[in-house]
């Protein structure tokens, strides 16, 4: 948790006729901080979002920021700015205009107005385009004028809903650490939405992992895809191989787990029951393949290679296990050409280390 609550969400729920759409959410986020709701359609995320906003009002808990309850506090006054996936952009008005608009609205004096949007369009780069309209515009230009136009405000805290959902894969890419280089340089308050894991793993320094209205999970990028609390954050935050199995030895620095396929020998103890039912998960990257068997009992299954599928810098090998189970192992394309290639229909054996895998009892 951060060291300072500058926003702090306190048991909100929002019931929609007997549906909790958020459910007893609780959070603190710090200042400056860009913090990820990450979640697939439906979760609560943007419910959540509006209601930070005030476009919702919460059936119960409390929204306060920077020491101050927003529970009675219009959308119009809370000090923060929204940008939605549809960047909402006035289609008559030049960038300038569409960045000044908010600053007019406030009737700020004509010297402060220029000065603020001549800054937001420097911090933005995009000041040979002032006078365009937004249809003259790349996507990821008019993505930038409806940052500026948030910006422009100086809210303590901005919204970002789906903010990249509208570019092409690899615009959304370079717009990501664009988009967060602003961000820090401004050094404003961010939570975003989004249902893109890589969006949230690139740009958020704490990701909260939402289904059915919970926080299942909040933490840092790396400790949500290394050491995920449940099968559904392994699941959902990158490929994962998840197995089910029985815990037969549990000990204070390492378990073991008999899985149909093979034994576990998992660097990290529990505290759980020894017999009951748990689930390994390890990630495809951590797996290695050989045409030999290798010489530890642990952490080792045999397969049959029925798919590969070559992404360029890495390859990804499905496996059929002995149980009829599938594996998925990633390695990396170091070399332009193996002399030993892999192929279809290849028995090999995936080993892994003691420390490649994280066991979860929920």
């Amino acid at each position: 948790m951060p060291d300072a609550a500058f926003l702090q969400v306190q048991d909100v729920v929002k019931d929609f006729s007997g549906y909790k759409a958020v459910n007893h959410v609780t959070v603190d986020i710090a200042k400056g901080e860009i913090f990820a709701l990450l979640g697939s359609s439906g979760c609560g995320k943007s419910t959540l979002l509006r209601m930070l906003a005030g476009f919702e009002t919460p059936t119960s808990g409390r929204i306060v920021l920077g020491g101050v309850d927003l529970a009675d506090m219009p959308p119009y006054q809370r000090p923060m700015n929204m940008m939605f996936q549809s960047y909402a952009l006035f289609p008559h008005l030049t960038v300038w205009k569409n960045i000044a608009f908010g600053l007019e609205r406030e009737g700020l004096a004509k010297d402060v107005i220029a000065e603020r949007v001549e800054s937001m369009l420097k911090l933005v780069q995009l000041g040979k385009f002032a006078q365009r309209k937004p249809h003259q515009l790349s996507g990821g230009q008019q993505q930038r004028v409806a940052l500026a136009r948030s910006l422009a405000k100086q809210p303590k805290l901005l919204l970002l809903d789906e903010p990249l959902g509208a570019l092409d894969k690899k615009l959304r890419e370079e717009t990501q650490i664009e988009l967060v280089n602003i961000i820090e340089q401004v050094g404003v308050t961010c939570v975003m939405v989004t249902h893109d894991q890589e969006e949230a793993m690139t740009m958020a320094s704490r990701i909260a992992v939402m289904s059915e209205g919970r926080l299942l999970q909040v933490g840092p990028p790396a400790d949500i895809y290394e050491t995920p609390a449940t099968r559904f954050v392994a699941d959902f935050i990158g490929n994962v191989n998840l197995m089910d199995g029985t815990l037969a030895v549990d000990e204070p620095d390492h378990v073991i787990i008999d899985c149909a396929d093979c034994r576990h020998y998992v660097g990290h103890g529990i505290t759980g029951t020894e017999g009951m039912a748990v689930s390994v998960a390890l990630r495809p990257e951590k797996i290695h393949l050989s045409r030999h068997k290798p010489a530890d009992d642990f952490n080792t299954a045999s397969g049959v290679i029925k798919e590969i599928s070559y992404f360029g810098s890495f390859t990804v090998f499905q496996l059929q296990l002995g149980s009829g189970a599938k594996m998925k192992v990633s390695m990396t394309n170091t070399q332009r050409h193996r002399d030993d290639e892999l192929t279809w229909g290849d028995t090999v054996w995936a080993h892994w280390s003691r420390s490649a895998h994280v066991v979860l009892t929920q």
